[in-house]
């Protein structure tokens, strides 16, 4: 499953200063950010490689995410939160506020050939788990 992290941060009279380091493997080659998104998911994506870093740095946001095994949803409501995916993470990004402006660091460049677009077939693990409990 993905990771949520508190990144470390920093108070002080004159604002924070919140650190993005030592998270993921690799070094970070690919900075984007989404903003203006609406209703309208994002992503419905993973990766073949590519791990990626969200941080929502105003605003909120939902993401969906299944591994194969498991799903989840994590909310992204505060820049000092960072969820961490791996590769086998399918996910969207969901239920943007007006003013969500959702950053993310990836540590492979853009290759189209890196995304798979298909989410995981539950049923065919539903029905390999229902004939395990079946032996």
């Amino acid at each position: 499953m993905p990771s949520l992290l508190e990144l470390n941060t920093f108070h002080s009279e004159s604002g924070n200063l919140t650190v993005f380091e030592k998270i993921m493997p690799g070094n970070i080659k690919r900075v984007f950010y989404i903003y203006g998104a609406g209703e309208i998911p994002r992503g419905g994506h993973r990766h073949k490689k590519t791990w990626n870093a969200l941080i929502c740095l105003h605003g909120k946001c939902r993401v969906y995410v299944h591994t194969g095994d498991e799903e989840a949803n994590y909310w992204l409501e505060k820049p000092s939160s960072c969820l961490i995916l791996e590769p086998r993470d399918w996910h969207t990004m969901e239920d943007f506020s007006e003013d969500a402006i959702l950053l993310v660091l990836s540590n492979e460049y853009y290759d189209r050939s890196d995304y798979i677009d298909e989410p995981y077939d539950t049923r065919s693990l539903e029905e390999s788990f229902r004939s395990l409990i079946s032996k």
